[in-house]
């Protein structure tokens, strides 16, 4: 039977790959991340990391070990979590993720006001690139993030909607269409589309990337990027067009493109996700704070 420490340094070591880098997240020396991990692995009878003067891997035994505990302490720390809430105090990191300037406007903006109310709380945030939305949460780097739906994933719970953008498709300025003061989804049809690939669910591209407008017309394909900074200068030289947020205007300006916003296409919804299973109470409090900030945003215009 592993202990609570031994089950946390198996995972902080597994998520690190350095024992420098795990003592200082679990908040003890090296040498006790050291000393643990050989304790465990003469009560298993086998290694569960090699480790040499530079690097640091997880062995197989080690990583199946680490996926079967991982159900069972994500259960453990929520409870923990809990009772700590109940009591009004939680610590410790919280890792959040955006895809979006938008989005990240809005977690910057609820972790300030988190961090007043909860100081012993860590929390961190990073950009997620839109070509890779969920690896992070996969992977446990992540607790929390606010991005595009939908992500319709076994292990990836969506949580409530945090935002409704109008969407726009941003097209040459010298195009027809940007003469125009709304576009419709039929208007798809009449450019390639630019398209984001890499590790995208198909049904995330189809609901943001159409294949074909409402009447059933195909939609051409244009070139698939990996980062938005791609988007623009191919837009603005006319190889495409392609959809975003009507907001982007207000963040993405460049020569030559123009945005025109939709009069008949759904808004784009941004909300919270989170790995399936692992939801803390810390995760719980800054949901309910981006929730907060959010309405407050829009009560303000």
């Amino acid at each position: 039977m592993l202990e609570r420490f031994e089950l946390e340094t198996l995972f902080a070591l597994a998520d690190e790959l350095h024992f420098g880098r795990a003592a200082a997240r679990l908040h003890v020396s090296t040498g006790r991340v050291s000393q643990t991990l050989k304790q465990m692995e003469r009560r298993i009878g086998t290694p569960l990391f090699t480790r040499t003067s530079r690097t640091v891997s997880i062995t197989p035994a080690g990583q199946q070990l680490h996926d079967d505990l991982r159900p069972a302490y994500a259960q453990l720390r929520a409870a923990l979590e809990r009772a700590m809430a109940a009591t009004g105090t939680v610590s410790g990191p919280l890792r959040v993720g955006y895809t979006t300037l938008w989005c990240g406007d809005l977690v910057v903006r609820a972790a300030d006001l988190f961090r007043m109310r909860h100081p012993d709380v860590e929390v961190r945030i990073q950009e997620v690139l839109i070509h890779d939305p969920i690896s992070a949460l996969r992977t446990g780097e992540l607790d929390l993030q606010l991005s595009e739906f939908p992500i319709i994933e076994p292990d990836i719970t969506m949580g409530p909607v945090v935002l409704n953008e109008p969407r726009a498709l941003l097209v040459p300025a010298d195009h027809p269409l940007a003469r125009q003061e709304t576009v419709s989804l039929e208007d798809y049809a009449l450019a390639p589309l630019i398209t984001v690939e890499g590790a995208v669910p198909d049904y995330w591209l189809e609901e943001h990337f159409p294949s074909r407008t409402p009447s059933g017309k195909p939609v051409a394909r244009g070139r698939a990027v990996k980062y938005w900074q791609e988007v623009l200068p191919d837009v603005s030289a006319g190889k495409g067009i392609t959809t975003v947020c009507a907001r982007a205007v207000h963040h993405h300006m460049h020569p030559g493109v123009a945005f025109v916003p939709f009069r008949d296409a759904p808004p784009i919804r941004y909300g919270l996700m989170w790995p399936t299973g692992s939801e803390s109470a810390r995760a719980r409090l800054f949901m309910d704070t981006i929730l907060e900030v959010a309405d407050a945003a829009r009560s303000a215009h």
